[in-house]
C-alpha cells in the first residue's frame, strides 16, 4: 500500500499482534454491547428524539422541491470549483485553496497540504457545511426541532470527518508507514484498555490518570477543612497577606464538578489569586454522592450548602456579613439562596458574583437537546434504579457538545496515532466527575430546564418559601464567555435582568471553563463591558467596550468597594472551628467509583 509515494508496510509479529488484538477488540466490543453500563438515558432518549426529527426535516424537504434542487447544484458548484483549484494547485498554478481552513484544528498539519487530501479535505467542509446549511434554511420547521436537527447533523459531520479513519487521515498513514504500524497496535491496545476500563463503556482517557494527585499538585492551595455536615465540606483557606478584607468571600462551586477547576495550579489557581489579594477565601467543596444520599434535594443543597456555611463562617471568624461567589449551579444556588434570604429579611450575603450561570432557562444551548418530557423521565427512570445521575452519563452528554475537542481528538491521538493523553490539568479535572442525586437532579431538570420556574416569581419554593428573584437587592457581578455551550451568553444575560439590585455584567472571550479561569499573566483573550444593562444583549454588546486579557482585574476593583475595611489576618483554626483536616478533605477526593 502507497500514498503520495510513502509505502506502509508492518512485519509479520506486527501484523499478527494487530489480529489477536482486533480479535480481543471485537470480543470486547460484544461483551459491551450488552453490558448495562452502555445505557445512557440522555443518549438512547436522544436517538428517539433523532429519527423524529429526521422525519420532519425530511417532510420540510419535499414540501419545497424548488429549494431541494437549488440546494443541490450550489453543492455541484462547490464541488466544481473544489475540483478546479485542486487541479490548478497540482499542476502549480495557485497555491492550495483550502488552506484557508487551517483554522480547524483536525486538519492543521502539513500533510493536509498534500493535493490527494487536501481535495478530500474540501470536500468534506464543503458538504457538512451544505448539510448544516440545509437545516439552517428548513424554516418551517419549528425552532427547538430545528435546534435539534443542527445539534444531530453536527455530530454526524463531526463523526465522519476524513480525520477519523486511517485511510483518509494523512498524518495517520505517514505514522504508519514510518512505524511499521506499530501506531496502530498501540492504538489497539489503547481501545481494549479503555474498554475495560469502561466496565462495558467506551471512554477514550483524555489525560494520564496518574499526571497529578489531588491535594499535591492540583487543589494545593494550604488551608483546612473546619466543618462538614453529609453534603460538603467548608474549606478555609490560609492567608497570603498580613491583613485581609473584613467581609469573608464565600465560594459555591458547581457539584456537576469538582471544586478545584477553580485551584488547578499555582499558576491558573483563581483561589490563590483571591488569597492573594487579601480575601478570607471559603470554599464548599461538596460530597460525591452515593445511593445513600438519593433523596437530597434542591432545598438540602441550600439549607446544607451556602445556609450552612454561613453559620460556620460566623462562627470561625465572628464576621456575619459575606460576599459570595457562585460558579454555573453553584451560582444558580447562589441566587436562590438570595431570594430566599431576602424573604426572611436576612442581610448576610452583601454581594454576589456568578460565573457563567443561568437563571432565564428560556435558551439553555445545546444542552436543550437533551431535555424534553420523554428524556427527563429516562434519566429519573434511571435514577430510581441506582439513586443517582451517574457521572459517565453526565459526561457523555457534556462531551458531544464538543464531540471534536473531547470525544474525535482523542480517538484520533490515542487509537489511530497510538499515542498517550498528555498531562493536562483541566482534562485532569474533567475527567474527575461527580453524580448527581436523584431527587435534587429530577428537581433541577424539570423546574428549571423544563418549565423554567425559577425566572418566575414564586415559581418554585425552597425550604418552604417561594422564590422571586426580583426580591435581589444586594449588588451583582454577572461574568458570561462568549462560546460557552453550556451557558450560552445571551442567557446569561437574560438571568441578569432579573435581580432587583443594581448589576454589572461581564462578558468573557473563549468558553465555560478557560473563559472564567484565566489569570492577569497569562495575557490571554478579553472581555467586554458597558455601564448600562439595557433590556436587549445585542444593545448591549453594540455599547460594549473591549478590553484585553483577563476580566479578574475588573472584579477585584467591583469587590474591593464591597469588602470592608481591613483586619488582622485569620488563620484557620483560630476561630470557633477546629479544623478537621487539611485542605482539599475527604470529600473532594472521592471517586465516583465510591458509594
Amino acid at each position: 500500500m502507497s500514498t503520495d509515494g510513502v509505502t506502509l508496510g508492518a512485519s509479520d509479529a506486527v501484523l499478527e499482534d494487530l489480529a489477536r488484538l482486533t480479535a480481543q477488540v471485537q470480543e470486547a466490543l460484544g461483551e459491551a454491547w450488552q453490558s448495562p453500563a452502555a445505557d445512557v438515558p440522555l443518549l438512547g432518549s436522544m436517538a428517539d428524539g433523532m429519527w423524529q426529527a429526521m422525519v420532519s426535516f425530511q417532510q420540510s424537504l419535499l414540501n419545497d422541491p424548488a429549494r431541494l434542487l437549488q440546494a443541490q447544484a450550489e453543492l455541484w458548484n462547490a464541488y466544481f470549483k473544489i475540483w478546479q483549484d485542486s487541479l490548478r494547485a497540482i499542476g502549480g498554478q495557485s497555491p492550495v485553496a483550502g488552506a484557508a481552513h487551517v483554522a480547524d484544528r483536525r486538519f492543521r498539519g502539513a500533510d493536509w497540504q498534500l493535493p490527494a487530501f487536501d481535495l478530500i479535505r474540501q470536500c468534506y467542509l464543503a458538504t457538512s457545511g451544505w448539510l448544516l446549511a440545509q437545516v439552517g434554511d428548513a424554516q418551517d420547521i419549528d425552532p427547538h426541532t430545528r435546534n435539534r436537527l443542527t445539534f444531530y447533523m453536527r455530530q454526524f459531520a463531526d463523526a465522519l470527518s476524513p480525520s477519523n479513519f486511517v485511510a483518509t487521515n494523512p498524518e495517520v498513514l505517514r505514522i504508519t508507514a514510518e512505524s511499521g504500524g506499530q501506531n496502530l497496535l498501540d492504538g489497539l491496545r489503547h481501545l481494549l484498555e479503555d474498554l475495560q476500563r469502561g466496565d462495558g463503556r467506551l471512554t477514550p482517557r483524555m489525560v494520564d490518570p496518574q499526571a497529578f494527585t489531588v491535594g499535591v499538585d492540583l487543589a494545593a492551595t494550604p488551608g483546612k477543612v473546619v466543618f462538614e455536615n453529609a453534603l460538603m465540606q467548608l474549606i478555609q483557606y490560609s492567608p497570603l497577606t498580613d491583613q485581609v478584607y473584613r467581609r469573608p468571600l464565600l465560594v459555591i462551586p458547581p457539584w456537576i464538578n469538582k471544586f478545584y477547576v477553580m485551584d488547578l495550579q499555582q499558576k491558573n489557581s483563581l483561589v490563590r489569586w483571591w488569597v492573594e489579594q487579601g480575601y478570607t477565601v471559603f470554599m464548599i467543596s461538596w460530597v460525591n454522592p452515593g445511593p445513600q444520599l438519593a433523596d437530597k434535594s434542591f432545598d438540602d443543597y441550600m439549607l446544607e450548602g451556602p445556609l450552612a456555611a454561613l453559620d460556620a463562617i460566623e462562627q470561625a471568624c465572628g464576621e456575619r456579613e459575606v460576599n459570595a461567589v457562585g460558579y454555573c449551579i453553584g451560582g444558580t444556588l447562589l441566587m436562590s439562596t438570595l431570594a430566599y434570604l431576602a424573604a426572611k429579611d436576612d442581610t448576610r450575603i452583601q454581594s454576589a458574583t456568578t460565573f457563567a450561570s443561568l437563571l432565564d432557562f428560556t435558551d439553555p444551548g445545546d444542552l436543550g437537546v437533551f431535555i424534553d418530557e420523554s428524556q427527563v423521565a429516562a434519566v429519573e427512570a434511571k435514577m430510581a434504579d441506582t439513586g443517582y445521575l451517574d457521572s459517565a452519563d453526565m459526561a457523555a452528554a457534556f462531551n458531544l457538545l464538543r464531540a471534536n475537542d473531547l470525544i474525535w481528538s482523542f480517538f484520533v491521538n490515542n487509537y489511530l496515532l497510538g499515542k498517550e493523553p498528555a498531562a493536562f490539568d483541566l482534562l485532569f479535572w474533567n475527567a474527575d466527575a461527580t453524580r448527581m442525586p436523584a431527587a435534587m437532579h429530577s428537581f433541577y431538570l424539570r423546574n428549571m430546564y423544563l418549565h423554567n420556574r425559577l425566572r418566575e416569581p414564586g415559581g418554585i419554593t425552597l425550604a418552604g418559601v417561594p422564590i422571586d428573584l426580583g426580591k435581589i437587592t444586594v449588588p451583582c457581578y454577572f461574568v458570561a464567555t462568549a462560546e460557552d455551550h453550556i451557558a450560552p451568553w445571551r442567557s446569561v444575560y437574560a438571568g441578569a435582568q432579573l435581580p432587583g439590585g443594581k448589576t454589572r455584567f461581564v462578558l468573557a472571550g473563549s468558553g465555560h471553563i478557560a473563559g472564567i479561569i484565566n489569570p492577569p499573566a497569562a495575557r490571554k483573550y478579553q472581555f467586554w463591558t458597558a455601564d448600562t444593562l439595557p433590556e436587549s444583549p445585542h444593545a448591549w454588546h453594540e455599547a460594549a467596550v473591549e478590553h484585553a486579557g483577563s476580566w479578574w482585574p475588573d472584579w477585584k476593583f467591583w469587590l474591593g468597594r464591597r469588602a470592608g475595611g481591613k483586619v488582622m489576618a485569620r488563620q484557620p483554626g483560630e476561630g470557633g472551628l477546629p479544623p478537621i483536616e487539611d485542605a482539599p478533605g475527604r470529600y473532594v477526593r472521592m471517586s465516583s467509583r465510591e458509594e
